[in-house]
C-alpha cells in the first residue's frame, strides 16, 4: 500500500498508522516540485466554494474534521488539497477553525477569519460560512464587471497602437519608395507619418524598452508607494462614465462586507476596521477610517457617513432609517444590491457605447494614414 498523509513529523505519522492497525515499512517527506509547488493557484471562486460545502456538510450534522477530510479528499488542485489537509490536522491537534485559517492569511483575510470567530463564538458557524459563501459569490462578481468595465478603454488604446505599428513599419516604407521615385516634394502630413515611420525603425528598440520599463516600474512603485495608489485611485474617481462605476463599486462593497459583518455579530467600530480594506479604493478605505474614529468617540453611523462627504444621500437615509429600525444589516444588503444592479447596468452600457467607438476610433487611425499616403498620388494625378 502507498498513500499519502499530513502530519507534524514521521514519527507521529508512524504512531497514527499503527493505532489504525498498518504497520508501515517506510516513511519520507514528499518531496517539493522543483519550480514551486504544483498546482494552480487558490482563488476566491474555490474559497467561496469550500464555504459553501463545509456549510451544508456543518449543517447536515457533519463533524468538522470529517467534513474537511471529504471536502479535501473531492480537490483536484493540489494547493487547495494541501491546505484543507493543513487545516484538519491543526483542527485534530486541539485548534479552532479560527485559529487554523490564521496560518493561511492569503486564502482566509482578516475579514474571513473574524467572521468565522463571530461565528464559533455565538455557535452558528454554518450561518455565518453559508453567509462568507454568499459574500464571496458577489463580490467576485463586482470584481469581474469593474474588470469589464476598465478592460474596454485599454483595448482601444491597445489596439490603435497595434494597428498604428502595423502600419507604420510595414505599409509606410513601401510607399516612402514610390514616393522617392516621384522626385516631388511631399505634403506636410505625407511628411510627418513618414518620419514617424523611419523613427519607428530606427528606435523601435528603444520605445520597447521605455514601454517595458515604464510599466514595470509604474507597477512597482504603485503597489509600494500609498501615496501613489491615493492619487490613481482618486484620478480614477474622476474620470467620466469609469469613475461613476468605481464609485458605485465601492460603495456596493463596503455596504456588502458591512453588512456581513455586522450581522455575523462582529461590533460596529470593529467591523468598519474589517470593512476599510475591502473597498477597493484607497478614497474608500481613507473614509471609513474617518467614519470609525467618528463612530468609537459616539457619532451614530449615517452622521458619520455625512461627515466624509462621499456618499450619496439615499445611503446616508437608508442606513439613518435601518439604525432606528434596530435592523441596519438589512438596509446595507439593500444598498449593495442596489449599487451592484447600477454598476451592472453602467457596465453594460458602456460596452454598448464603446463597441461602435472602437470601430470609429480605429478606423479614424487607418483612415488618417491611409490618406496621408494617398495624398501624393491624388496631387501626382492632378498635375498630369
Amino acid at each position: 500500500m502507498k498513500g499519502e498523509q499530513v502530519a507534524k513529523n514521521a514519527n507521529l505519522l508512524r504512531a497514527e498508522l499503527r493505532r489504525q492497525g498498518i504497520m508501515p515499512t517506510v516513511v519520507k517527506i514528499k518531496p517539493k516540485p522543483l519550480f514551486g509547488s504544483a498546482g494552480k493557484k487558490i482563488s476566491a471562486k474555490d474559497i467561496a466554494v469550500f464555504s459553501r460545502q463545509l456549510a451544508t456538510m456543518i449543517k447536515s450534522g457533519v463533524p468538522i474534521v470529517q467534513a474537511l477530510e471529504i471536502i479535501g479528499g473531492g480537490q483536484k488542485n493540489p494547493k487547495l488539497k494541501d491546505m484543507l489537509n493543513s487545516l484538519r490536522a491543526d483542527i485534530e491537534g486541539g485548534s479552532s477553525i479560527y485559529e487554523a485559517m490564521g496560518k493561511h492569511p492569503v486564502q482566509f483575510d482578516e475579514l474571513y477569519r473574524n467572521l468565522v470567530k463571530a461565528g464559533e463564538s455565538a455557535g452558528v458557524l454554518e450561518t455565518v460560512l453559508d453567509t462568507i459563501a454568499t459574500y464571496k459569490e458577489n463580490i467576485e462578481s463586482l470584481k469581474g464587471k469593474i474588470k469589464k468595465a476598465l478592460f474596454y478603454p485599454a483595448t482601444v488604446i491597445v489596439v490603435a497602437i497595434l494597428v498604428s505599428a502595423i502600419l507604420l513599419i510595414f505599409v509606410v516604407p513601401q510607399f516612402q519608395q514610390v514616393f522617392r521615385s516621384f522626385g516631388a516634394d511631399l505634403p506636410a502630413f505625407t511628411k510627418l507619418i513618414i518620419a514617424a515611420s523611419e523613427f519607428l525603425l530606427s528606435y523601435w528598440w528603444l520605445i520597447l524598452l521605455i514601454v517595458i520599463g515604464g510599466t514595470f516600474g509604474f507597477l512597482f512603485a504603485y503597489k509600494r508607494s500609498p501615496a501613489m495608489q491615493h492619487t490613481m485611485d482618486r484620478l480614477i474617481l474622476k474620470v467620466p462614465v469609469v469613475g461613476q462605476i468605481m464609485h458605485n463599486a465601492a460603495i456596493a462593497r463596503y455596504a456588502r462586507t458591512l453588512a456581513t459583518t455586522f450581522k455575523a455579530g462582529v461590533p460596529l467600530v470593529e467591523a468598519l476596521d474589517i470593512v476599510s480594506g475591502a473597498t477597493g479604493n484607497s478614497v474608500y478605505e481613507r473614509a471609513v477610517h474617518e467614519i470609525r474614529d467618528d463612530v468609537a468617540v459616539g457619532y451614530q453611523l449615517n452622521m458619520a457617513m455625512k461627515q466624509v462627504n462621499l456618499f450619496p444621500h439615499m445611503v446616508t437615509q437608508m442606513t439613518a432609517i435601518g439604525e432606528e429600525a434596530g435592523a441596519l444589516d438589512t438596509m446595507l444588503f439593500k444598498v449593495a444590491e442596489f449599487y451592484e444592479e447600477e454598476v451592472n447596468n453602467a457596465v453594460d452600457a458602456l460596452s454598448s457605447l464603446l463597441e461602435p467607438m472602437i470601430m470609429i476610433f480605429i478606423g479614424g487611425v487607418v483612415g488618417c494614414m491611409v490618406v496621408g499616403m494617398y495624398l501624393p498620388i491624388f496631387k501626382l494625378a492632378a498635375a498630369i
